[in-house]
Formats: structure tokens, sequence, C-alpha cells
């Protein structure tokens, strides 16, 4: 079965790594570090130096790096896949599920939050 997303806002990036369908990344065009702040969910594989297409806003298809429930508040893992937030307060939340994770790999859909760097979990 296909999923579906509602995206308010898309916009490009210019990959500066290898980037593939469905993951986070950040401004930069490449993945994110572990808990850190990411830009959006890419709706395509990119090259390096290709434009690709982010979510930005709304909710999005990404995959998942472990098992996680549903209403969950999620972090960037490695790699641009989503993981269960782990509340050090350093780490940046960038969506909750809405839909529970099997594991690494399962595509699900999340509502994106923005991650501005402007808050972050207290510690």
């Amino acid at each position: 079965m296909t999923k579906a997303s509602q995206a308010i806002f898309t916009d490009t990036v210019i990959a500066t790594a290898v980037l593939t369908n469905n993951r986070l990344v950040n401004q930069a065009g490449a993945f994110p570090a572990a808990g850190a702040l990411a830009y959006g969910v890419t709706r395509s594989d990119a090259a390096i130096g290709d434009p690709t297409p982010v979510d930005v806003m709304g909710t999005a298809i990404v995959e998942a790096g472990a098992a996680f429930g549903k209403d969950v508040a999620l972090m960037v893992g490695t790699t641009g896949k989503a993981i269960a937030h782990d509340n050090v307060g350093s780490k940046h939340a960038i969506g909750r599920s809405l839909e529970a994770s099997t594991g690494d790999g399962a595509l699900v859909e999340i509502l994106l939050v923005p991650s501005s760097g402007l808050a972050v979990n207290a510690a």
C-alpha cells in the first residue's frame, strides 16, 4: 500500500552528499548528525549537486531507524532516519509519529515540527 502525506511547504535543497528518499536532511543538503537540527524530509533520491525536493512543513513519510510507537516525539538518528527522541536536552525534536514503526527501514507518516534551534527539551 502506498503511504500518503500532506506537505504544506516543500522547498528545494542542493545535495552536498548522496541522499536517499524519505530521510531527514539539513539545509546544507546532507544528513544531519544524530539529534541535530533537520530542515525536512527528502521526497526523492539525489546525487551530489542535484536539486531535491524537501518537505519542510506538514506531514511527511520518513524512514525509521528503529521501532517506536504512535504519538512519539522523534529526532534524527543515523543517516537521516527518524528515531524516538531520547529526552536529552541538547537534542532537537523534528516531529511526532502519526503511526507506529515496526523497526529499522519502516516507512511511517510523521507530523513535522520546525526545528529552528530556538527551543530544545529541558535537560
